[in-house]
């Protein structure tokens, strides 16, 4: 994860920028940072885990996003890996246009992402009032991180190992299998 360039950019600039690149890019505290290329391990994770959560929202007031819906908070104009609103989606007026009111976002961990997707990244998410769940997928071993708000504002971190585990997302209704997420993902030391 790098900073585009060694200047302070201002919003108006970053969504500028932004309009007129072929790739796409983050806010974060005045530093555009450049979307690096996923890896196979870390783009099959994020279709396994549409693809388990989708049918399952088919029918209800919840719809589910891929990587190419960006998020706003006060700080930070983000692409999550996947993100899912219940109830109608809210915007702004800029263009692209940026989702404001995710119920639960989901991002698959990368080496040159995990530190800023547990911290500063997690800590601006939290901004968001809607925001209800937060999930870290590992690609390098069979493991979620899940992080619920609770009444008093506080999260509530629990986790998911092996591929028998499943996880429920109660902010959305579904449950999520371990399994399901990692079908077809083979990890480096697997390989071979």
């Amino acid at each position: 994860m790098a900073a585009l360039r060694e200047q302070t950019w201002t919003v108006e600039q970053y969504l500028e920028y932004e309009r007129t690149s072929e790739e796409k890019h983050e806010y974060f505290d005045g530093q555009i940072i450049s979307m690096a290329g996923a890896s196979g391990n870390h783009n099959r994770i994020v279709a396994n885990t549409i693809i388990g959560i989708g049918p399952q929202l088919r029918g209800g007031p919840c719809v589910i996003y891929a990587s190419d819906q960006r998020v706003k908070t006060a700080r930070l104009y983000a692409y999550p890996d996947i993100s899912v609103v219940c109830g109608t989606p809210e915007y702004t007026d800029e263009t692209p246009q940026s989702l404001l009111n995710p119920t639960l976002i989901i991002e698959v961990l990368s080496p040159s992402t995990e530190r800023f997707d547990r911290g500063k990244k997690f800590e601006y998410y939290r901004e968001l009032e809607s925001l209800q769940e937060y999930v870290l997928i590992s690609q390098d071993s069979h493991h979620l991180e899940h992080y619920v708000r609770q009444a008093d504002n506080q999260w509530l971190f629990s986790d998911a190992t092996g591929l028998e585990a499943t996880l429920e997302l109660p902010s959305i209704g579904c449950t999520l299998a371990l399994a399901d997420v990692y079908e077809k993902v083979t990890f480096e030391e697997e390989e071979g």
